[in-house]
Parts: C-alpha cells; structure tokens; sequence
C-alpha cells in the first residue's frame, strides 16, 4: 500500500471518541497516527494498520 505522511486514512473501526479518521504522522515499519476527533497519537504496526483501512483520503 502506498500510505504517505499527511494523508488520512479511515479506519474499520472507531476511536472510543467516536472518529474513524487517523492521521498519518510518521510512516514505515510502524505508523504513528492521530486521531482527526480528540487528537490522540498511537504508535500501531503496519501490517495491523493496513489490515484495518478502510479508505485512504489524500492530503488537502
């Protein structure tokens, strides 16, 4: 998958805040996403992160 710093990703499932949309903040063997709802940062792996998209919004 072809996933760039800057884009946003939606996942299948939700953040307890209610959001499904993540930002990308670091990208490689693992991905550092914040939450587009309550700002939350986690560090998740890729191959977990690429299981769960559900859709890749471009950067604005």
């Amino acid at each position: 998958m072809d996933i760039q710093v800057g884009d946003v990703l939606k996942l299948k499932k939700q953040h307890p805040c209610g959001s499904k949309e993540w930002e990308v903040l670091r990208a490689g063997a693992d991905f550092r996403l914040k939450c587009q709802g309550c700002g939350h940062q986690i560090m998740i792996a890729r191959r977990q992160v690429e299981k769960n998209i559900k859709e890749i919004l471009p950067k604005a």
